[in-house]
């Protein structure tokens, strides 16, 4: 373990898995206090059973992100149980692939209230507060296909597009403040959701100059990037991290 993030309080959204757990898992590393959400109360207690091993501090809120009062009340929660939240990721998403003809209402609607509509009011929540205190710092995980039109991809991607751009103007809004805002831009990753995307997610990545999927911890070490002193001239970026697939 490290102290680069010793005293810091941070908040991870789909924290009990994927690319939102090797996440938490990477700050509790830094010492940061980590508050994980999620959906399932089982691998949730999980992964702060495996933080606490590794010398780690770390808590679970169940959380079934839909709308304002959802996002406001996880936000109030975790500042309960863990003080002022200086870190805010929001990691958690769903994402339905299909023909644009099959998509149901349901699904668009459920697309965007986890993937933009809790990420806004998580920030609308938090990020007037580290503000104040001036000083604070969030990262909103979008993906590649937020960036190029890709067949069957068009709701999630356009969802993650809505995010892009809203990682810029709250960079603008709140870095004046002290609290930076920025994106990290997955390629094609191994982690529990993507497990029966099966052999298209290699092809996937085969397009890219890696010419493999990456690991939730690569992401997850792109994202503690952003968070850190390193990154402190950092406002409003988005940080592809697609084995190269920005580049082809």
């Amino acid at each position: 373990m490290t102290t680069e993030l010793f005293g810091k309080v941070a908040l991870v959204t789909g924290g009990n898995s994927g690319i939102g757990r090797a996440t938490a898992t990477a700050l509790a590393a830094r010492g940061a206090k980590v508050v994980l959400s999620g959906r399932d109360a089982a691998r949730g207690a999980q992964a702060v059973q495996l933080i606490e091993q590794a010398g780690g501090t770390a808590f679970f809120l169940p959380s079934d992100l839909r709308d304002e009062t959802s996002a406001r009340a996880l936000a109030a929660r975790a500042a309960e149980l863990a003080g002022p939240v200086d870190i805010l990721v929001n990691s958690a998403g769903i994402f339905p692939f299909g023909p644009t003809g099959t998509m149901t209402e349901k699904q668009f609607d459920d697309v965007y209230a986890l993937n933009v509509k809790a990420p806004y009011f998580l920030v609308a929540e938090l990020a007037p507060a580290m503000a104040k205190r001036g000083h604070g710092a969030i990262v909103n995980v979008t993906t590649m296909v937020a960036e190029f039109g890709a067949a069957g991809m068009g709701l999630y991607g356009s969802s993650k597009a809505a995010m892009v751009l809203l990682t810029k103007s709250w960079a603008a809004e709140f870095g004046p403040y002290g609290v930076r805002v920025n994106a990290v831009s997955p390629g094609p990753t191994r982690t529990e959701g993507t497990a029966t995307m099966g052999e298209s997610l290699d092809q996937l990545a085969a397009a890219g100059p890696a010419g493999r999927p990456g690991t939730a911890e690569e992401i997850a070490e792109a994202i503690v990037f952003l968070l850190g002193e390193g990154a402190s001239f950092v406002h409003g970026a988005v940080l592809p991290v697609d084995g190269g697939r920005i580049a082809v």
